[in-house]
C-alpha cells in the first residue's frame, strides 16, 4: 500500500528522539527496567489514569494492562473509580464480595510492581447521611470499606461526591474529615488522599460576581488542608484551560488544585472516538493530574501517552511530537495508516462541551479552498485532483487498518474505521459528480452510485460519528451543491 503520508524530517526526527528515549538502557533505573525514569524536575507529583467514565467498566485484564502501561510511560498512579461498578458507588456500602477482593488486591500487586500508585475511590455521595445516628453508621461503612482495602495492600483513597445532586459542602467537609483523621491515626504509611467536590469545575464554582458559591465556600473553607482537590477546569469537558484561568479556581480554593481532564473519555458521546493528544493544559505547580480514559483501554492509550509525557515534562512538552511518538511505539508499520484515521477523530463537541483538535485540518483547508473556487475558479479542476487523492488515500488508511489492526485494538475503533470509509467514499463520488455536472458529463449512474453510498453513511450516522466538520460535513456540502434531479425530469 502507498504511504498514507510524507511526514516531515522535523516530524520524523522528534519522533526518533522520543521513541529512542524509551529503550536506550541507560533511561531505565534497576528496580523499574520498563519504567520511564527520567522525569523533569518539575513533574507533576501524583500523575496518572483514572477509570472513571460511565458505561462498561473495564476487564480485569484490560486494568492489569492498563497498569503496567502507566509504569512503562512513567505514569505513577492509577484510580479505581469506575462509576458502574455497583460497590463504588450506588451500593458503596456493602463490602466486596470474596472474589473481587482478589481481584482488586491482584491489581494492587500489579501496580506496587510497576512503581504505581494504586488509588482506591469511593463515590458514597447519592444517599450518604450527614447528621444523626445514619451518619455514624455511614461513617463507619466507610472505615470498614477502606480497611478491608488497605489489608490487601492498597494506601492512597479518594472519596468523590461529583454527578449528584445533594449539596452539603460542609457535610461533605465534615465526613471526609473524620475518615481522613480516623485512617491516618490508624495507619501511618497511609498516602495521599484525593477528593473531588460537587461544584467541581470553576464556572459551578463561583457566581455571576466570581465569588465563591455557598456550597464551594462551605467545601472549601472546612475541608482539611492534607486532602487533594481535583477539578476539570473550567468546565466539565472543555479543552482550553490557561495558567490564569488555572490560578483563579485554586484562588476559590485557596490551595492549589489538582485537574481531572475528560480527555480522551468519551462516556457522554460514545458514538465517537478521541484519539488526539492532549493539549493546552498547564501543569505548571499542579500536585496532581489525572486522564479520564475512553472504555476503550487499547485505543485510550495514544492519547494517554501524550498526557504521559505532559506530565514528565511540562516545561518541554510537545503535543505534536508527542502524538506521533505515541503512534510509532504503539502501531508500528501501522503508523502512517493510524495517523490518517486518528487524525478524524480527535475532536469532541456537544452544545456542554467542546474539546480535542479539529479533525484533520489539513484536509479541511483543501477542502475549503475547493470550495473558494467553485464554480468558476480557474483552480478548480486541479484542486478537485489534490483533494479526491487526499480523499483516497483515508480509504486506503482505512482498509489497512482492517486487515493490520490486532484483534483488540480492530474491535475498538470498527465501526468508526468503516463510518469513515462509508463517508471518504461518498465524498469522492460526490466530488467526482459535482465535476461531472459542471462539465456536463453527469450520468444516471452517477447520481445513482452518490446517493447509494451517501445512503450507506447515513444508515450508520447513529452508530458511529468522525470527522464531523470534515469529511463528514463535506459530504453535507456536497449535497446541498449537486443537482440530484434525474436527466428525464429536468426542464
Amino acid at each position: 500500500m502507498k504511504e498514507q503520508r510524507q511526514w516531515s524530517r522535523i516530524h520524523w526526527l522528534a519522533v526518533l528522539v522520543l521513541v529512542l528515549g524509551s529503550f536506550l538502557p541507560g533511561l531505565f533505573t534497576c528496580e523499574a527496567r520498563q519504567s520511564v525514569s527520567l522525569v523533569a524536575a518539575d513533574a507533576v507529583p501524583l500523575r496518572g489514569v483514572i477509570e472513571g467514565f460511565y458505561g462498561t467498566p473495564w476487564t480485569q485484564q484490560e486494568r492489569l494492562d492498563m497498569i503496567a502501561f502507566c509504569g512503562q510511560q512513567g505514569l505513577n498512579a492509577y484510580i479505581y473509580a469506575p462509576k458502574d461498578d455497583p460497590y463504588h458507588r450506588s451500593h458503596w456500602r456493602e463490602p466486596y464480595p470474596k472474589q473481587r477482593l482478589t481481584d482488586l488486591a491482584a491489581l494492587v500487586k500489579a501496580a506496587r510492581a510497576a512503581h504505581v500508585r494504586f488509588v482506591f475511590a469511593v463515590s458514597p455521595g447519592l444517599d450518604l447521611a450527614y447528621a444523626g445516628s445514619a451518619a455514624q453508621a455511614d461513617r463507619a461503612a466507610m472505615l470498614e470499606k477502606c480497611e478491608a482495602l488497605y489489608a490487601v495492600g492498597v494506601r492512597d483513597f479518594a472519596v468523590f461526591f461529583d454527578d449528584i445532586e445533594q449539596k452539603d459542602g460542609a457535610g461533605q467537609a465534615s465526613f471526609l474529615n473524620d475518615i481522613a483523621a480516623a485512617l491516618r491515626a490508624r495507619h501511618p504509611d497511609l498516602g495521599a488522599i484525593l477528593t473531588v467536590p460537587t461544584e467541581y469545575f470553576r464556572a459551578d464554582m463561583v457566581d455571576e460576581a466570581g465569588q465563591a458559591k455557598p456550597y464551594t465556600a462551605s467545601f472549601a473553607g472546612k475541608l482539611s488542608r492534607d486532602v487533594i482537590v481535583l477539578y476539570t477546569g473550567e468546565g466539565v469537558v472543555k479543552g482550553d484551560l490557561t495558567a490564569a484561568q488555572r490560578q483563579a479556581a485554586e484562588a476559590v480554593y485557596g490551595r492549589p488544585l489538582g485537574i481531572w481532564w475528560n480527555y480522551p473519555v468519551t462516556d457522554y458521546k460514545m458514538t465517537n472516538l478521541a484519539l488526539g493528544p492532549i493539549e493546552r493544559l498547564p501543569l505548571a505547580g499542579v500536585p496532581a493530574v489525572f486522564f479520564n480514559p475512553m472504555q476503550h483501554a487499547q485505543l485510550s492509550r495514544l492519547s494517554l501517552a501524550t498526557g504521559a509525557a505532559l506530565a514528565r515534562d511540562p516545561a518541554h512538552y510537545d503535543p505534536q511530537a508527542a502524538w506521533h511518538a505515541a503512534i510509532v511505539q504503539q502501531y508500528g508499520g501501522l503508523a502512517p495508516a493510524m495517523e490518517t484515521f486518528a487524525e478524524h477523530a480527535q475532536h469532541l463537541e456537544t452544545n456542554w462541551a467542546e474539546i480535542g483538535r479539529q479533525d484533520a485540518p489539513a484536509l479541511r483547508r483543501e477542502m475549503d479552498d475547493f470550495w473558494q473556487s467553485y464554480p468558476r475558479g480557474a483552480l478548480l479542476k486541479l484542486r478537485a485532483r489534490h483533494l479526491d487523492k487526499s480523499l483516497a488515500q483515508v480509504e486506503e488508511a482505512t482498509a489497512a487498518l482492517r486487515t493490520g489492526l490486532p484483534v483488540r485494538s480492530r474491535a475498538e475503533c470498527q465501526p468508526q474505521v468503516d463510518q469513515l470509509a462509508r463517508i471518504v467514499r461518498a465524498d469522492r463520488r460526490g466530488l467526482a459528480l459535482l465535476m461531472a455536472q459542471r462539465g456536463k458529463t453527469a450520468s444516471e449512474a452517477d447520481r445513482a452510485a452518490f446517493l447509494v453510498a451517501r445512503s450507506e453513511v447515513l444508515q450508520h450516522d447513529e452508530e458511529a460519528r468522525i470527522s464531523e466538520k470534515t469529511a463528514r460535513a463535506f459530504l453535507d456540502e456536497l449535497t446541498e451543491h449537486l443537482d440530484l434531479t434525474p436527466p428525464a425530469a429536468n426542464k
